[in-house]
């Protein structure tokens, strides 16, 4: 079966060593690979991935420039990428027009990098402009092993988001909240037609009982196979949407085929 990975991160060469270094001190998560492009494509073989979405965030306004026109430049051999845009940043209509002028297919946006909090006033004109663009946004969801405990994106806030721009299909990471299960089946699951969750590096994190109801709830239509790399092997995320007892159909919408529709590219 084809599998592509919706939710991957890399860095350049020149980086890689130096920032998956701090984050991992910071995480004690061992990465799985060495952060870089080539690592990704490494890995993407060993599990018999064809192709995945490249995540950056820009967690400087100075960033967004750089970081878009990297991600543009990895566009090719089965990689597809995301742009980011700073919420502070005073261009940031004008970056989301130039992310969809590169080619790239959304936004990501990370709360607790960026510091901002989904349902915040001013992210709706940024949003509204990712929708007239034709993007999606990408939203890291829940609590992070690199963050503090102030969460800002918890379900409850990408819900309010998420009801306020209907027009946008919005991507809530990390099944819409990482270790905020409970809150994610009573804000988030099955509640919103423009809202799709990615199962990325959650398979330490959630029981198979709690998983198999959110996706039952929410449909298998609109849930999207990431596994975080380089913050986990594919492998994991792969075994734990094998072993539940979803139908060939399910896997299939789950491992490619809903990202293939979302994206607009076939995989």
């Amino acid at each position: 079966m084809r599998i592509f990975d919706f939710h991957t991160h890399a860095f350049t060469d020149s980086l890689a060593e130096r920032a998956l270094a701090g984050l991992s001190e910071t995480s004690g998560i061992v990465p799985a690979t060495d952060g870089t492009v080539r690592g990704l494509r490494e890995i993407m073989r060993r599990n018999g991935i064809t192709g995945a979405l490249l995540l950056p965030v820009a967690t400087k306004p100075s960033q967004q420039t750089v970081i878009n026109d990297w991600a543009a430049s990895e566009m090719h051999g089965g990689i597809l990428c995301c742009g980011s845009v700073h919420p502070d940043a005073p261009d940031a209509l004008e970056e989301v027009r130039r992310i969809a002028s590169l080619g790239l297919c959304g936004v990501k946006f990370h709360s607790e990098y960026q510091h901002f909090c989904p349902d915040e006033e001013r992210m709706l004109p940024i949003y509204r402009e990712i929708a007239r663009c034709g993007l999606i946004a990408v939203f890291h969801g829940g609590w992070d092993p690199f963050g503090g405990d102030d969460i800002r994106c918890t379900p409850e806030r990408m819900a309010r988001a998420v009801s306020q721009v209907p027009e946008l299909t919005f991507v809530a990471a990390h099944l819409g909240g990482i270790k905020l299960w409970d809150d994610v089946e009573k804000h988030l699951a099955g509640r919103f037609g423009n809202l799709y969750l990615d199962v990325s590096v959650i398979a330490r994190y959630i029981s198979d009982e709690q998983l198999l109801r959110i996706i039952r709830q929410h449909g298998a239509e609109r849930i999207l196979f990431g596994s975080d790399c380089p913050w986990d092997d594919p492998a994991s995320e792969i075994a734990m949407i094998e072993r539940l007892p979803l139908t060939e159909h399910e896997r299939e919408l789950i491992f490619f085929r809903n990202a293939e529709r979302l994206l607009g590219a076939e995989i």
